[in-house]
């Protein structure tokens, strides 16, 4: 029995860590790739998702989790890999307010706002900006 302060190796808590996001997330640095990490920093209305869902965008489009799925979701993609290339983070807006005689499946009633910030692995030995 293992008690306080014994490590001990989970074969099934390794394996659980290596499909995780941010192991994944943490190979793509390790490779050199500049990622985006889409949060969802607010939300009003109904929303598929809640404050806080994340979803990583890499450079070629490639998705690890969702912010919600449908036009938001590729909308925010598109400013992701616009935020890969300029290594700038920016907020989006994803309006799921369509008309509802639309018949659109993205109408769900509410807005989120999404903060795009760009993960790369050199960038916390980069001297802060002065402004």
């Amino acid at each position: 029995m293992s008690g306080q302060g014994t490590c001990f190796e989970d074969p099934a808590l390794e394996a659980k860590k290596k499909d995780s996001v941010y192991h994944q997330v943490k190979e793509f640095l390790d490779k050199g790739e500049t990622v985006a990490v889409a949060t969802i920093v607010s939300a009003k209305g109904s929303t598929p998702r809640e404050v806080g869902a994340k979803m990583v965008v890499t450079a070629w489009g490639e998705i690890l989790g969702t912010i919600g799925g449908g036009c938001g979701e590729a909308d925010v993609k598109r400013e992701a890999i616009e935020v890969i290339r300029t290594r700038k983070p920016r907020m989006v807006r994803v309006d799921l307010l369509d008309d509802i005689s639309s018949d659109s499946p993205a109408v769900c009633g509410g807005i989120m706002n999404i903060f795009v910030d760009p993960w790369w692995e050199e960038r916390d030995r980069e001297p802060a900006a002065k402004e």
